[in-house]
């Protein structure tokens, strides 16, 4: 395995042989520099892993050099050297970003071991790196999949909220909506994306445990509390806390989570010192929380404290156009996983997916999906394939509303329950003629003759 390279730059022309001839022994790749100048283009083309930089330089000081350093790589480790007496320089530079600095003259084995320590700095950063590069492409906007006009308008409201600097932000929505994809997405692409995402589910918290899991606690605040634990709100501090399923918090916990909001400060259980934190609160809930505060059992001080900026992410059943372009984002994402090569679904298998109510949402159809391709082994995803309540014993589509018509004794007018059902249709799509008929599996030119025919194109007008 190649060692890692180490660049010098110092004008002590013994110092810099001596210090390469030690480090080459090792089997580091060394390059060195007399002049600050030639240092940077050396640094810039080779991008060593650590430098050796001395402070006093004959044309460029080695602050200015160390701050050229940050600018091309924050994540760079340099290693200052300084004179005997100049401590007070070698603190400023560690200030700036150095990693540390040696005296002259150092000794060679304990400059060998700082080398190391800081080797190992590198490679922790590396992987801190790459880590945080496969989070931001996870949950880059790119992977918000929908093309509905509600999704689109999702999409761009949480763009705006993720550059902006705003602290509280409210997701709504049914189980399984993306609450949570949202959430992330709005933090890995904010200026926060580098500190902590604490992803809180309200519901697992037992209440006995939620205000030292949340806040902390100091030692011996309680009888288990043998040593000072840091909560997740301080551990946090910087990045962004998602409170999911807010809706279930206990009233007691909602008191000290509005007082986090307002001033910006908590105090660890036990302890009397007031902590400062910096934090983006996510909180979401797939309850009628308007009901819950109307009911007593949310904080209507806290609910409009956390609305600052709403969002409202609508089920499935209610933007169908999503339904098509999630399916092949699915199909794609397990053929890759389970390698295989499944071209779609069928025309009837997206008919039942269209009529289906989806009550699971998204994580359902993903779920659904996952399922038909673990189990079958066609090239579409077929009506037999799906689960059992996509379809009645003499396999009829469930439809939205699971309705059963039956026909009264004394007859009734067919062309007035089509005019119905019409109707029905515009209304749940608010007067989208594409979405509507889709719901009736209708082209839009022979629901548009329909409407019409039954003179809802005048009453729209």
């Amino acid at each position: 395995m190649e060692k890692a390279k180490i660049l010098i730059i110092d004008d002590e022309k013994l110092l810099r042989w001596s210090v390469q001839q030690n480090l080459s022994k090792e089997g580091y790749t060394v390059l060195t520099a007399e002049k600050g100048s030639q240092g940077l283009e050396l640094f810039y083309e080779e991008q060593p892993d650590i430098t050796l930089l001395d402070i006093h330089l004959p044309d460029i000081s080695g602050m200015d050099i160390l701050e050229n350093i940050k600018k091309e790589n924050r994540n760079s480790i340099a290693i200052m050297i300084t004179a005997f007496g100049d401590i007070q320089t070698a603190v400023k530079t560690i200030k700036l970003g150095a990693y540390d600095f040696v005296e002259k003259p150092f000794n060679m084995d304990k400059l060998k071991i700082l080398i190391e320590k800081a080797l190992e700095t590198v490679s922790l950063r590396k992987e801190v790196s790459q880590f945080r590069s496969q989070l931001t492409r996870r949950y880059g906007f790119s992977n918000i999949v929908g093309r509905s006009e509600e999704m689109l308008k999702v999409i761009d409201l949480a763009r705006k909220v993720a550059k902006s600097d705003a602290t509280t932000i409210f997701l709504q929505g049914e189980s399984g909506t993306g609450k949570d994809l949202i959430a992330k997405v709005i933090h890995y692409e904010s200026r926060r994306a580098e500190k902590p995402f604490m992803d809180i589910n309200c519901t697992a918290l037992p209440e006995t445990l939620v205000e030292s899991e949340l806040f902390g606690h100091e030692k011996g605040a309680f009888t288990d509390a043998k040593q000072m634990k840091k909560g997740l709100f301080e551990l946090a501090d910087g990045g962004t806390i998602f409170l999911d399923e807010i809706g279930d918090m206990k009233p007691s916990t909602q008191a000290k989570l509005l007082k986090v909001i307002e001033n910006k400060t908590f105090k660890r259980i036990g302890g009397v010192k007031d902590i400062t934190v910096d934090l983006r609160i996510i909180a979401s809930t797939n309850k009628n929380i308007v009901e819950d505060v109307k009911n007593g059992n949310f904080r209507e001080d806290l609910y409009y404290r956390l609305k600052v900026i709403p969002i409202t992410i609508l089920p499935l059943r209610e933007r169908l156009e999503d339904i098509t372009i999630l399916t092949k984002f699915f199909i794609d994402e397990f053929n890759r996983e389970f390698k295989k090569n499944v071209k779609g679904i069928s025309r009837e298998t997206e008919k039942s997916f269209l009529s289906y109510p989806w009550p699971g949402n998204v994580r359902e159809l993903r779920n659904v999906i996952e399922r038909a391709m673990i189990l079958e082994s066609e090239d579409y995803i077929l009506p037999e394939h799906l689960p059992i309540e996509f379809s009645t014993d003499d396999r009829q589509i469930i439809t939205p509303l699971n309705t059963q018509i039956k026909i009264p004794p004394g007859g009734l007018d067919i062309e007035e329950v089509e005019k119905e059902l019409i109707r029905q249709a515009l209304e749940r799509t608010k007067g989208n003629q594409t979405k509507a008929a889709r719901l009736l599996s209708l082209t839009r030119d022979a629901l548009r003759y329909r409407m019409q025919k039954f003179g809802f194109l005048q009453e729209k007008t």
